[in-house]
């Protein structure tokens, strides 16, 4: 399995790159699997289904599956800032890519997505200066970010280019690899 992530602020394009991203390896005949970090409070059950009131009755966990697919709601006892580990662990490992969007402060590597603020917007910072795990910008305007990447810059708008990237560098987003140099560095 190979992860990557894609982290930046809002309205960066994160969402539509990754979107593409997912397409043109399914196109290629991979298997992808995608992780969303979503604010606190969402919810992607509707008022009144069996299973919005399995939950509004006190259910922990309520697993929805049909012949097609399945969904697990899962309600936490305490709020904390989930483990992105911990989700890829439960994700089928017989896929063959795994795009994480969001968890900007992952260890991870991550592509760093950022687009110049409109006129009148405050400017965006970025993170690849200080970063060692933004092994790549994507971008629409170059020329505007706010100090010269070390990193690769992609371009935002041709996310067959993003792709041939990812694939290019495949190796260094092998998950199960990254986990065991984590493990040497620990030790």
């Amino acid at each position: 399995m190979r992860v990557v992530g894609f982290a930046g602020y809002s309205g960066s394009g994160k969402t539509t790159l990754v979107e593409q991203v997912i397409a043109l390896l399914v196109a290629r005949g991979l298997r992808v699997s995608a992780i969303k970090h979503a604010h606190h409070g969402f919810d992607m059950d509707r008022p009144g289904k069996d299973s919005w009131r399995h939950r509004q009755a006190g259910a922990r966990e309520v697993l929805v599956a049909s012949d097609q697919r399945m969904a697990l709601l899962r309600e936490f006892g305490e709020a904390g800032a989930p483990d992105v580990h911990g989700l890829l662990a439960r994700l089928d490992p017989q896929v063959d890519w795994v795009l994480v969007e969001g968890f900007k402060a992952s260890s991870l590597p991550r592509v760093e997505v950022w687009r110049a603020p409109a006129a009148g917007q405050p400017a965006r910072p970025v993170h690849y200066p200080g970063d060692a795990g933004i092994v790549a910008i994507a971008t629409d305007t170059p020329a505007r970010l706010p100090q010269p990447p070390a990193q690769p810059v992609l371009d935002l708008n041709v996310p067959q280019d993003v792709v041939q990237w990812l694939l290019q560098h495949a190796d260094r987003f092998d998950y199960r690899a990254g986990i065991a140099r984590a493990h040497q560095l620990e030790a």
